[in-house]
């Protein structure tokens, strides 16, 4: 493995359908996957505006 991983799982629910939010340690950007058996999918974390959301940095 990567000694420095950029992206970091930080919600994780379900086994076999399964909703998970990463975030991008870069940008801070949050991204949502849902997988359903042999299919899914991942697009960034919306907020009510349509923006993305962003996870402050809290390494500073």
């Amino acid at each position: 493995m990567a000694e420095s991983e950029r992206f970091e799982k930080v919600y994780s629910q379900g086994s076999l359908t399964v909703t998970e939010i990463w975030v991008d340690k870069e940008t801070g950007v949050n991204y949502i996957f849902h997988k359903s058996g042999y299919s899914g999918g991942l697009t960034p974390l919306l907020d009510k505006d349509g923006k993305p959301v962003i996870t402050p940095d809290t390494d500073k």
